[in-house]
């Protein structure tokens, strides 16, 4: 659904805008049952190497994963990694790629990018999962692992909770009306091996952050210099959400760069905002015939992610020592 014009004026006043209601709960069970089903898929093969008994079977979305954690962290590990591939973004089921184009997020996304749209590879399934501490993210700038060549446009996060993200569960802290600020510095080895602001380094005091609590069906949209973080789960349940990521085709990005696995990034792989991996096209009115389906959605993914000499973005962020 398109956002309404005080949606649109609060986001670019304040750097972020909750809507509550872009979804309605059962369009996000599609994917939450993909998810559920691959977690299945490593449980058995998991079993089936002798290396646990008790799947947890009986356990609902929210609540399996952290009784498999609590029996053996080892096999929790080995859960999350089969799922979240290499970097948070290695799941492209075709309900991942239906969420990302969903008629109901373009809707929202074209009334902030305009409507020709691209998407980024750069979606991250987020299991925040009770008493694991990785789950912690601290504040940071999306830029700030961005390529600095995109500083000056709009790259869009769209956070999706697939539960309800409350206080109590772990949902984000957002720092408002400081994204007109550029991006400030960040320093590498925070928590999990996030980027980290330091408080002395935000562009205001964390005491003026906002507590993003979203329902379900509901959506958080920032802008990428929006400084955010989150905060512990101390429920029993796990706070799964997405956050996917949109522009305007005007801001630079790879779309139509296949690049060779073994041959160094060119400079077509590096004019996008996160040269790794691969951007598409979700909505065009211009060029309908350039709109991915899921088909290249997973061809490109592949490619990009078999490239192995990586063009990561460099910004030259310093480790987070004690002087610094």
């Amino acid at each position: 659904m398109a956002m309404s014009r005080a949606q649109v004026e609060f986001f670019f006043n304040e750097g972020y805008v909750i809507v509550p209601d872009v979804f309605a709960p059962a369009d996000l069970e599609p994917l939450r049952q993909e998810i559920a089903a691959r977690i299945d898929r490593k449980v058995r093969s998991l079993a089936d190497e002798g290396k646990l008994t008790n799947l947890h079977a009986e356990e609902p979305f929210e609540r399996r994963l952290t009784r498999i954690y609590r029996d053996n962290p080892a096999n929790g590990e080995a859960v999350m990694r089969d799922l979240e591939g290499s970097g948070g973004g290695g799941h492209t089921g075709v309900e991942m790629f239906n969420m990302i184009a969903h008629p109901k997020m373009l809707s929202a996304v074209e009334s902030l990018v305009g409507p020709e749209i691209v998407a980024s590879s750069v979606y991250r399934i987020r299991p925040k999962i009770p008493g694991i501490g990785r789950g912690i993210v601290p504040w940071h700038q999306d830029s700030g692992y961005f390529a600095p060549l995109c500083d000056q446009h709009l790259v869009l996060t769209c956070w999706v909770p697939l539960v309800d993200a409350t206080v109590e569960n772990g949902c984000m802290q957002i720092l408002p009306r400081t994204h007109r600020q550029g991006v400030v510095r960040h320093h590498t080895g925070g928590n999990a091996h996030f980027l980290v602001i330091k408080d002395n380094d935000l562009p205001d005091s964390p005491q003026k952050a906002i507590t993003a609590e979203c329902p379900r069906g509901g959506v958080v949209f920032m802008t990428n210099m929006t400084p955010h973080c989150s905060t512990p789960n101390n429920t029993d349940v796990i706070r799964w959400s997405v956050d996917l990521r949109y522009q305007s085709a005007d801001v630079p990005n790879n779309v139509g760069v296949w690049p060779e696995p073994q041959v160094e990034a060119t400079p077509e792989v590096q004019m996008a905002c996160y040269p790794p991996e691969a951007d598409f096209i979700v909505q065009s009115r211009r060029s309908p015939e350039r709109v991915a389906n899921y088909d290249t959605y997973v061809a490109r993914r592949m490619r990009f992610d078999a490239v192995e000499n990586k063009p990561w973005p460099r910004r030259g962020w310093q480790p987070a020592t004690a002087g610094a």
